[in-house]
């Protein structure tokens, strides 16, 4: 949306409250979604239909893993069934609700279904990037400092970081949507986006958005900066810790373990800044909810091929948890009532 008409909307709207005064309320948004083609929504929703059951079996069949073998009971996979838990969580936010709009035919939502979207989607993402973080910093202890790992990273320390992961998130997330609740929105307010993303939504509002933009912003750059200059520490430490290894087994193992983790970040990354502090003038509508999608649907979805299916502890793991099913079911249905 350009200046000008980011203008005659302001006006717009100003002259709706004008006539209309404390009387108007919103009621719903409109949900644009990625096209509004009618031949294409059948396509959109098998294709996220499709990454949304992917995503959500393989990032449960993480949680199955590292719950059911006592050998995984350690912090880096105590921190990966995390991750992958608020990866369904993360996904859950925004896929289902689309996927109705589309079978629908439907593109409203109700004003307070958008907060409520808003705030489980901040939260979420923010929880995606703390446990990036603290799986950094994992790796790094692990590498960096082998003989004091255990003393480290104990259970008391690994379930704090993840509780102070919480309230942080919980914390940001509730003051956006709060500061969202102040806005005045004109009637039929259309969301160019398949979510109701937090910029996206602010951009459309009647009144004055100076403060939203300073707390998003800001925001941003303390949750977002904060943990990448955690991460690019940590791995710039390893890496260095990787040239001086004699094995090149062991090199080589650290190494892929690094670059999974790095290419999941960067892709996380990259694209939610491209939306964040993008301009609104040079950074198209469709090219917002393109990138989005990146870190939104794709992100979650490769983050079980990326961490665990390339990972032989987990692999292992289901193929013992499956194989002794398969070894009971004969068994059991073999067996006669006397």
């Amino acid at each position: 949306m350009g200046r000008g008409a980011e203008k005659l909307q302001q006006r717009r709207c100003e002259h709706n409250h004008m006539v209309r005064g404390n009387d108007s309320q919103i009621s719903e948004f409109l949900l644009l979604g990625l096209s509004e083609e009618p031949e294409l929504q059948p396509i959109l929703f098998g294709l996220f239909f499709s990454m949304y059951l992917i995503t959500v079996l393989g990032n449960l069949l993480i949680i199955l893993a590292v719950s059911s073998d006592s050998h995984l009971h350690t912090p880096m996979y105590f921190f990966l069934s995390h991750l992958s838990l608020v990866d369904i969580c993360f996904t859950s936010t925004t896929i289902p609700k689309m996927l109705v709009n589309i079978q629908t035919q439907s593109k409203a939502i109700t004003y307070a279904d958008c907060i409520t979207q808003m705030y489980f989607f901040l939260l979420f993402a923010g929880l995606d990037v703390f446990l990036l973080t603290v799986m950094a910093y994992d790796r790094f202890v692990a590498i960096c400092h082998p003989l004091h790992y255990t003393v480290i990273m104990n259970s008391q320390f690994c379930g704090l970081l993840v509780l102070m992961s919480w309230i942080m998130c919980i914390l940001n997330s509730l003051l956006e949507s709060l500061m969202v609740l102040q806005l005045s929105f004109c009637p039929d307010v259309e969301i160019p986006h398949f979510f109701c993303e937090l910029k996206q939504v602010v951009q459309l509002a009647c009144s004055d958005t100076f403060l939203n933009d300073m707390v998003m912003y800001v925001g941003v750059g303390l949750l977002g900066g904060g943990p990448l200059t955690g991460i690019l520490y940590s791995y710039s430490k390893i890496l260095f810790s990787i040239h001086g290894m004699s094995s090149i087994q062991g090199k080589y193992k650290a190494f892929s373990t690094c670059a999974s983790h790095l290419s999941v970040v960067s892709l996380f990354y990259c694209t939610s800044a491209g939306v964040y502090f993008s301009s609104a003038p040079t950074y198209s509508s469709l090219s917002s909810a393109t990138a989005s999608v990146m870190y939104t649907v794709v992100t979650p979805m490769l983050n079980p091929f990326i961490y665990s299916l390339r990972n032989k502890d987990i692999k292992g793991t289901l193929k013992r948890f499956f194989g002794m099913a398969s070894i009971k079911r004969p068994i059991i249905l073999g067996l006669k009532c006397p």
